[in-house]
């Protein structure tokens, strides 16, 4: 392990290099995660589509799911194209990995994992080397509280467009399985349809109650509004933010937004608790 620098200037400098590794790291990882995710989705897809077609027209005949074949050859044909197209990306990287020193994207996801942990570290260990005052990092937390807002409000607009599209998937699928399963003589095609229909209906419902994506959103979102709160108080000069003494101002703004990050990770594990246990949500 290196030493750092013994210089200021210099420490500085090699905090900015590893943030700027650890962001390089974060990104490689991201974009390695979504490909093989992606990868794996749709090469099971493929498999269980190809079981399913095989299956079914053995067991009941071309004839009788003739559309739920004009369904499934496509989505079969473009599941194999997304697996090939992925594969080739993953080694058009890997070659050029081999020409270019310091290429994250030819690594695997747990490799990066690894990498980023190591660089975080490190960062830390020069971080605490170089013994800047007090002031100076409540200074610096002050300076993240945008980046802590733009993540926090991310995460609920993530959450609640989840939670939307359950809820539109319930209330479009309740109505059509209800408008198919009214009808008479309902033709094996819209049969195969009201099942299908009616599943997405049970799953939309049983992963919104399980994930509880809406309490997650207005969760997150009231702790960002808090924070801002907070953080726009302290540049006015306001309530409670009115000393004289800044000093005294940012370790009191450090301190109320350490005890709103805290009550937002109490409020996540109580969502992650059974329902059951979730009844003292803070």
């Amino acid at each position: 392990m290196e030493v750092a620098p013994p210089d200021t200037a210099d420490r500085v400098a090699a905090l900015i290099a590893h943030k700027k590794a650890i962001a390089e790291l974060r990104v490689a990882l991201r974009v390695r995660t979504i490909q093989t995710v992606t990868r794996w989705s749709a090469g099971l897809l493929a498999v269980a589509l190809l079981f399913a077609f095989i299956v079914a027209n053995v067991a009941v005949g071309w004839s009788a799911i003739a559309l739920a074949n004009k369904i499934a050859i496509p989505v079969f044909v473009l599941s194999v194209g997304t697996f090939w197209l992925v594969r080739l990306s993953e080694a058009k990287a890997k070659a050029e990995a081999e020409a270019e020193e310091g290429n994250h994207y030819a690594k695997k996801a747990y490799e990066l994992k690894i990498e980023l942990e190591q660089a975080e570290e490190l960062r830390l260990l020069d971080a605490a080397r170089l013994g800047l005052p007090v002031s100076d990092r409540q200074y610096s937390y002050k300076d993240s509280i945008p980046v802590e807002l733009e993540a926090l409000r991310k995460d609920g607009r993530k959450y609640r467009r989840k939670h939307n599209v359950a809820q539109s998937v319930i209330i479009v699928g309740s109505l059509a399985g209800t408008a198919v399963s009214a009808l008479a003589d309902t033709p094996p095609p819209l049969k195969y349809w009201a099942m299908g229909i009616t599943f997405s209906v049970g799953a939309a419902a049983g992963f919104t109650g399980y994930y509880k994506w809406r309490e997650r959103a207005f969760y997150l979102q009231q702790t960002a509004d808090d924070i801002e709160r907070h953080a726009t108080a302290f540049e006015l000069g306001i309530h409670p933010y009115d000393d004289p003494d800044e000093d005294v101002r940012l370790a009191k703004l450090a301190k109320e937004i350490e005890l709103l990050r805290a009550e937002q990770r109490k409020r996540e594990q109580q969502l992650d608790q059974p329902h059951e246990g979730s009844v003292d949500v803070v």
